[in-house]
Order: C-alpha cells, then sequence, then structure tokens
C-alpha cells in the first residue's frame, strides 16, 4: 500500500479517470497469474495459487473442487460411503469412472458448435443425426463419410457469456433455458415481465470451473475488481470463486457504475467481507493525508497506522477542527503499535469535555468559543466528580481525563489555534486546566505486577497444554514472554533469523524495540531459550521451504499469510493466552497472614486476573533484581533509556518491605550479640521510620550514634570500630556482611604477621584487635544459633524477608564494587538446552 501510495496522481474526477487510474497500480505480473485478457474480460483463478487456488478431489482422474471431507467432491464422497469407506489410498488410486460436466466443442472433427452434454459429446444436430439415422457407435460415425463439420452459429447475446448458441435462437443452451423459465413465470402471474433487452444485460454467465466472466461491466468496475483482488491475495487472504463470483453477479444485475455503489446487506457474508475489502482499498486510493484530516472519520493508514479515528462524539464545531488539527500535528510524533488506540483515547476525553459543555450552557451549547471561561472548567471537573460518585467512571480514568485534557489544551494553544482565523480564535485564557485541578492519585505499588515463582513454576508446567489450546506459535510466544522478559509486540514480530552469538559464543536474541524505535537491539539469553528458537525456526522452515529467511518471521500467523511474512498478533497471543489461564488447575501460593497478634504463613489462592502477559516482562525484572544484577545492568536488559523506568519495575514497596522489616527485627543483636527481645506487632510507625532518618548504615549493621547520623556515617569517633559501639546493631540480614568481615579481618592479621619491612607501631596500629575478631565470631555464631533453632517455614520466611530487606537496602546504596559475572537466572533451571 506504501507504494501504491507514492506513485498515485491526483484524485480523479470521472470514472474513466478513476479506472486508468486503478489500472495503472494492477501489476502485469498478477493479471498474468489470472490468465487475464483484456478483449475477453475473462479471468481464472489459478489452481495451485495459495490464496486464489481451491483443492480439487483427491480421487485419481477427478478434477471436481473438493468441498468433502477426507478431501473429495460430492460425487466422490457418496461413492465412498456407499462402498463402506475402505482405506484411502486404495479408493482414490481407483478411476472414479464420472464423465466431468462443463462446456465444450463438438467431436467431430473441425465441428464448431457446442456439444449438448459431455457425455454426448456431440452437437445437437450431430446427436440427431447419430441416434436417429446412422446408428452407428461414435468412434465410426466421427469418421463416417456422411456426417459433415458444421459452422458456430455465433456467441450467445448475454453480454456476461463466453459460450456459443447451439441454434437459430438468441441463446446458449443454458441461457435460452433461463429465459424459457422466466417468461413462463411471467405468463403464470409469478414473476416479473421480463425485458429481452434487460435480460441480456443482466444476466450473469454460467460457471464453468474457475473461469469468471466480468463481460457486461463497466470498466471502472472491472478495474476496481481487479485492484481489490490484488490486494486482497496480496495480504494473504484468501478469496474463493464462490465469494467473487456473486459479486460481479451482482453487480451486473443491478448495473452499478462502482462497487462503492453496492448495499453490504445485500450479499451473502462471505461475499459481504469481500467485497468490504474491495471498497476500502479502492477508497484508499484517492485518500491522502490531506483529504482525511477534514472529514470526521479518518482512515489513519493514509498516515502509516492501522483502523479509523472518529471526531464526530464532539459536538461543537470550533472543539471538533480543533481536535482534527491535534490529532494531525500528533500522529507524525507517536509510534508503537497503539497509537491510533492512544489518540482516539484523548479524543474520547475531548467528546467529555464537549459534553460538558453541551449539557451546562443550554443558551449556547458550547459552540462559541468566546463565551467560555473558567467557570466551564469548573463545571466539567464538577461533572466528573458526579460521574465517579454514581459509578459511571472510575476514580483512575478521572484523573487520567484531566491530566489528558490539560496537555492537550496546553498543545492545542501551542499550535497557535487561538489565532485569528483558526477554529480557537476568541477562547479565554482562563479555559484551561491548572496543576491543581488534576486530582491525587492513589499511590499504586508496581511491585504486585510480577508474579510468584510458585506461580511461574506452575504456568511452566502446563505450557503443553496452551499448545494444545492454541497453537505452537502462542506457545513459544509465551514461553519467549517468559524467558526474555520483551514486550509482547517485540515477541510476535520477531524475524526468523533473529538469533546470533555474540564474541563468547553466547547466544543473543535480536529483536526491535518498537516502543523507542530502537532497531537491532541484543538480549543475552539462556541456552535453554535459544533451543526454543531454533526448534522455531526449523518449524518456520519446513512450513515454508521455498520462500527467503530475510522475509520470514518466527512466529507466522496461520492464516492470511501464505509466504510466511505476516507475525502472529499480540491481541491474539494475548486473547488466547487468557484463555489458557482461565482453564489452568487452581494455583496457591504461601501468603503471610497476622494471626492473633502472630506472622504466620498459609497456602491462598492466587488470583489469576494478575497472570496477563505484561506481567511477564515484571517478573523478568524482578527476577534478576533478585539475583543481584545491578540496577545500570538491568536497566539495558530492560532496554529503558532512564534508570527511574527500570526502578519501576522491581523497585520493593513499602508494604512487603514492612513485612520483611518485622521479621528481621525479631532477629536483632546488640553489639554483645544479645538479643532484642521485642515483637514485630510491637514496632510503631515511628521506628519503621527512624530506619530511614534515625539511624545510618554502617558496615554490618545499623548506628544511631545522633552525630554520625547527621553526618551521613562520615562522623564516627570510634573510627568505624562498630562492634565496640553501644549505638551499633545489626540483624539477621547482615550476616553474609559479617561474615565477609571476619573472613577479612583473619586475612588483614595474616598479612601483617608476615610483613618484614613495616615498622612495628605500624603493624600494631593497623593489626585488628583479637578483642573484635572474637566479638564479631559471638555475633555471627548466635545469630546463626537463633535461625537454626526456627522451623522449617520460619527459616522460610526469614530468608525471603532478609532477601527483601538486603536488595532494598542494595537500591539506596550501590558500592560500585566489581561483581563476579553470573549465568542469568532462570525459572526452570531444569530445562536442558
Amino acid at each position: 500500500m506504501t507504494g501504491m501510495l507514492a506513485r498515485r496522481p491526483a484524485e480523479p474526477e470521472d470514472d474513466q479517470a478513476i479506472a486508468e487510474q486503478l489500472w495503472s497500480m494492477i501489476s502485469l505480473d498478477f493479471l498474468e497469474l489470472l490468465s487475464w485478457s483484456s478483449g475477453q474480460k475473462i479471468l481464472y483463478f489459478p489452481q495451485d495459487h495459495p490464496t486464489l487456488g481451491e483443492k480439487s478431489c483427491g480421487v485419481l482422474d477427478c478434477s471436481v473442487k473438493a468441498t468433502c471431507k477426507p478431501g473429495f467432491c460430492v460425487r466422490c464422497a457418496r461413492r465412498w460411503h456407499m462402498a463402506g469407506e475402505p482405506p484411502l489410498a486404495e479408493f482414490v488410486s481407483q478411476p472414479c469412472g464420472l464423465v466431468p460436466g462443463g462446456y465444450g466443442i463438438c467431436v467431430v472433427p473441425r465441428c464448431e458448435r457446442p456439444w449438448r452434454s459431455s457425455g454426448l459429446a456431440l452437437c445437437s444436430t450431430h446427436h440427431q443425426q447419430r441416434s436417429r439415422y446412422l446408428k452407428v457407435p461414435l468412434d465410426e460415425f466421427v469418421v463416417h463419410p456422411k456426417v459433415k463439420a458444421l459452422p458456430a452459429f455465433g456467441p450467445c447475446e448475454v453480454l456476461a457469456c463466453t459460450r456459443d448458441r447451439d441454434g437459430n435462437g438468441p441463446y446458449c443452451m443454458n441461457h435460452q433455458t433461463y429465459w424459457n423459465q422466466a417468461r413462463r413465470q411471467a405468463d403464470a402471474g409469478t414473476g416479473e415481465p421480463v425485458d429481452p433487452e434487460l435480460f441480456r444485460r443482466t444476466s450473469r454467465a454460467v460457471m464453468n470451473g474457475t473461469e469468471c466472466s466480468m463481460r457486461g461491466l463497466p470498466d471502472r468496475v472491472v478495474a476496481e475488481l481487479l485492484f481489490g483482488l490484488e490486494q486482497r491475495t496480496a495480504s494473504g487472504t484468501k478469496t474463493r470463486t464462490e465469494q467473487f463470483r456473486p459479486l460481479v453477479s451482482y453487480l451486473l444485475a443491478h448495473q452499478l457504475g462502482s462497487i462503492e455503489e453496492v448495499v453490504l446487506d445485500d450479499l451473502p457474508q462471505a461475499v459481504k467481507i469481500t467485497c468490504s475489502h474491495f471498497i476500502r482499498d479502492v477508497r484508499r486510493t484517492r485518500m491522502s493525508p490531506e483529504t482525511e484530516r477534514h472529514k470526521d472519520v479518518w482512515d489513519v493508514t493514509v498516515f502509516g497506522f492501522k483502523g479509523n479515528l472518529r471526531f464526530g462524539t464532539i459536538s461543537q464545531p470550533w472543539l471538533r477542527e480543533a481536535a482534527k488539527v491535534f490529532a494531525y500535528n500528533e500522529l507524525p510524533h507517536r509510534r508503537g503499535g497503539s497509537v491510533k488506540d492512544l489518540i482516539q483515547q484523548e479524543i474520547k476525553f475531548v467528546a467529555l469535555l464537549s459534553d460538558s459543555l453541551r449539557l451546562q450552557r443550554p443558551g449556547d451549547l458550547g459552540n462559541d468559543p468566546r463565551l467560555l471561561s473558567r467557570s466551564d472548567i469548573a463545571g466539567f471537573l464538577n461533572r466528573l466528580w458526579f460521574l465517579v460518585e454514581g459509578g459511571f467512571m472510575t476514580s483512575y480514568m478521572r484523573n487520567t481525563a484531566v491530566q489528558t485534557l490539560r496537555r492537550v489544551l496546553i498543545r492545542m494553544r501551542g499550535l497557535g489555534l487561538t489565532r485569528h482565523g483558526q477554529p480557537m480564535h476568541g477562547l479565554a485564557d482562563d479555559f484551561a486546566f491548572e496543576i491543581n485541578d488534576i486530582p491525587v492519585r492513589a499511590e499504586s505499588n508496581p511491585q504486585v505486577r510480577d508474579l510468584p515463582v510458585e506461580v511461574m513454576r506452575h504456568i511452566c508446567s502446563h505450557l503443553d497444554d496452551l499448545e494444545e489450546l492454541a497453537t505452537r506459535e502462542v506457545r513459544v510466544a509465551v514461553e519467549l514472554l517468559i524467558d526474555t522478559g520483551r514486550r509482547p509486540d517485540e515477541i510476535c514480530c520477531l524475524d526468523w533469523d533473529c538469533l546470533d552469538r555474540d564474541e563468547r559464543d553466547k547466544p543473543v536474541l535480536i529483536y526491535t524495540n518498537f516502543k523507542a524505535n530502537r532497531l537491532g537491539r541484543r538480549l543475552p539469553i539462556a541456552e535453554a531459550t535459544a533451543a526454543v528458537v531454533l526448534a522455531q525456526q526449523q518449524r518456520v522452515r519446513a512450513r515454508f521451504p521455498n520462500e527467503r529467511v530475510e522475509k520470514l518471521k518466527l512466529l507466522p500467523s496461520t492464516t492470511r499469510n501464505p509466504h510466511g511474512t505476516r507475525p502472529v498478533s499480540d491481541e491474539w497471543v494475548t486473547t488466547r493466552h487468557h484463555q489458557w489461564i482461565l482453564g489452568l488447575p487452581a494455583i496457591s501460593v504461601p501468603v503471610s497472614v497476622e494471626i492473633a497478634g502472630k506472622l504466620s504463613t498459609q497456602m491462598l489462592a492466587f488470583d489469576v486476573s494478575r497472570i496477563f502477559l505484561y506481567a511477564y516482562r515484571h517478573t523478568y525484572a524482578q527476577r534478576h533484581a533478585d539475583a543481584g544484577i545491578a540496577p545500570d545492568i538491568l536497566r539495558q536488559l530492560m532496554d529503558h533509556r532512564l534508570m527511574q523506568t527500570t526502578q519501576a519495575y522491581y523497585r520493593v514497596g513499602e508494604k512487603r518491605r514492612r513485612e520483611a522489616v518485622d521479621r528481621v527485627t525479631t532477629m536483632q543483636f546488640d553489639r554483645h550479640g544479645n538479643k532484642v527481645w521485642r515483637e514485630a506487632k510491637m514496632l510503631l510507625d515511628a521506628e519503621h521510620l527512624r530506619r530511614a532518618v534515625g539511624e545510618v548504615a554502617v558496615p554490618y549493621g545499623t548506628c544511631s550514634e545522633p552525630s554520625n547520623v547527621a553526618a551521613g556515617g562520615d562522623d564516627c569517633p570510634v573510627r568505624f570500630r562498630c562492634v565496640g559501639c553501644s549505638h551499633f546493631s545489626t540483624d539477621v540480614s547482615y550476616l553474609p556482611d559479617l561474615e565477609a568481615y571476619l573472613a577479612d579481618l583473619l586475612r588483614s592479621r595474616e598479612r601483617l604477621r608476615g610483613a618484614l619491612d613495616a615498622d612495628e607501631w605500624a603493624k600494631t596500629e593497623a593489626m585488628p584487635s583479637d578483642e573484635e575478631i572474637i566479638r564479631i565470631r559471638r555475633l555471627i555464631a548466635r545469630i546463626k544459633t537463633d535461625v537454626d533453632e526456627l522451623s522449617a517455614s520460619e527459616q522460610a520466611q526469614i530468608t525471603e524477608s532478609v532477601a527483601v530487606v538486603r536488595r532494598a537496602r542494595n537500591q539506596v546504596v550501590g558500592l560500585g564494587t566489581p561483581r563476579i559475572r553470573q549465568p542469568l537466572p532462570d525459572i526452570r533451571p531444569d530445562r536442558e538446552a
């Protein structure tokens, strides 16, 4: 379609110009494919074409269209059932013995008249001569000296007919029969009087194999049909003769000058859909951004998107025109597959403002922008509140509407629409939304969008069921979404050659970030994920063995895709995935609940509404964050430009952090290793806040000494000998740090003892004290002992809480120490590549 628009001339003004324009857009290769003859106006649907061809009956010598199972025509299917349904291989190898029907010429040499039937194979005159006078077999008759070749009577006078007359009458045998039936019905009063001239112009051609006659149609209609058929074929949509011929017959019978005049409701459903596609494609040849921008309904294909933009719900002409200018200027700046939907949503909010103006200004209905003021904005805000309170709108939608309209009005003013001669001329400056008009949005917890590991393992264990419910492509798409954390459209549109290897021979996925318009992105993946891609590549290659791999998609659509160049849509994958999730067995996950003032873990049913395709991206981010991936590396893995965007995917929520802090606090110790016996339920909010403002992080614990806290940990009077300070405390979450510090102290002591060229006072000054080593060993032993005394479930809770607290701590402080490269975390480590 892009190439077609690029070479489109100015919009034609008459039928002849439109026909010439369409003929110039129809490729010669397509006309050759259809065996089109411009003089005869006849086309033939190619039998072996993937979208235009029709499957023939599977029996040896039968060429009739296969319409019955298991791949037979009606007659052969009946014979197969009557024979007791013998093995297919045996049945199809035997000739059917049925004489094919259709149209042909008399078998007498050089005779030009049509036969009466395929069984007789003789014209009417020769059949009468053989049956009444000579009475000899057919093979003797054709060579009998008294048998002479006869000239043709001429073509049938029905304009659409491709056959010759079989007598002195004006019609071929079939149309003569139709004419006689019409006359009998008219004489009997059961039909309308028949005009011979109208009968000749409106009667359809007699069907003959895959032939389709378009004789009798105006040149413009013929061009529209062929152009629409080419566009439909290029999109990979199948078109059969039973969808095309009835449309030709309808146009002929109603003597229409264009397919745009067709009343679609008069057609059968399959023909109606085909015709609507033709009309759409023909209309697009005369469309451009300049012509569409003035309509109330835009076909945004001329802007490079899909679908329609509708402005008809905006009642005020000035506001509707301003919305069109806004959309016209916004479309080039947006990217991605949902651009049309996003702008349509903004237009709906403008329509909401339009409704408010119409309802609250009964005098002028808001049609005069010079009369509007801040009070109309206040009326709109009050109406939104009314809609929310009445349950007609959610609070989230109200917030989004106000925020969007504020930005839209600012953009409209920036486009100069309030100048003289523009739609918004005279609009007061106070007709605007202030920042305070945007309602305070309730804080959401992005952490709830990731899925627990138990849920992910449950989902992965039922992937085979997804393949049975949908297709292999859907299963692979979901599996890649889980493994890679990409957006759904990025996975669905993967090219066939999307797998590569880096300099270390590790697999890399090549994809396109459509949201940010970033091509050729490279993502490290696991070998097991690479194996999934390789298996799918082999499957696609087997399905399309003759296509170039540069044009193939890794997940090709199963419909309207004869060449494998059209990928599955993320909407279709979303629908199938949702159906599959609803059919999964119930999922139970451990949830911490408070019973009688104590936290306990119970297995509760998981809300399946939280399982959607984009949740796999959040889960991917959380999985890597839990594995200790540095934030800047995770930002690159998520392909984000800003660190703030990445942090929203894995930041520990306040509720989860508080629960983890409560658990860890029960395992808190002072510098002597004495446990601080405080129950988590007795913690006040002030004590939670004190962790942020009344304490400062120090090595292996926290410090509450006021001057050190005020200095951010840089004013320690005891030179960071924290275990000897009464302001120091630690908990179970610092156990790995304490163990690492103890190992460092022991290492330092041994190195100092082995140094020979240092002064004694320097060794003494730098030597770790035995008291500090003993104190830290005591702390480590005490923490381990208390953890070992817990039950298995309590130890699991402590382990989970420690991971949460340490992850939250790492997000705040990054020491910049070098990290050892670790393998990518996998939700299914038991898989084999």
